[in-house]
């Protein structure tokens, strides 16, 4: 069993050569000297209109809840209810400059902080 297996010659390779057609024309005088303008201005106007977005959306009405609520804190008297940020419901025994004097039930008081104040308890209307 002889067999001969022929082979094809490889390809001679090919050289091909391409070109490519441009439609610009060459720039001359003080054209060619100006680098191309407009990467700042063209990045800060749409920064600064989401700049404005964002204030007017988010940081403006959290200013005016904290404003509220800073002129709350400073109404409150002896006798009102109060929920603080850590949950504990409380009526106001003594206000002083910076803290308030909390009774959580008869006999006991504990002394907070005025910033920890989150909101005043509405008392509930009696049922008729």
């Amino acid at each position: 069993m002889n067999e001969t297996v022929q082979t094809a010659p490889a390809a001679a390779p090919v050289a091909v050569e391409a070109t490519v057609a441009t439609t610009e024309q060459p720039v001359q005088g003080a054209e060619a000297q100006q680098p191309q303008q407009g990467g700042l201005g063209g990045m800060l106007i749409p920064m600064l209109l989401l700049f404005g977005v964002f204030y007017f959306m988010m940081i403006r009405p959290q200013q005016r809840k904290e404003k509220e609520r800073q002129k709350m804190i400073s109404e409150l008297r002896a006798g009102k209810r109060v929920v603080f940020a850590g949950g504990l419901i409380g009526t106001i025994a003594e206000a002083k400059e910076q803290t308030f004097i909390i009774e959580l039930c008869p006999g006991t008081k504990v002394e907070v902080a005025r910033a920890a104040v989150s909101s005043v308890v509405e008392e509930a209307q009696p049922a008729k």
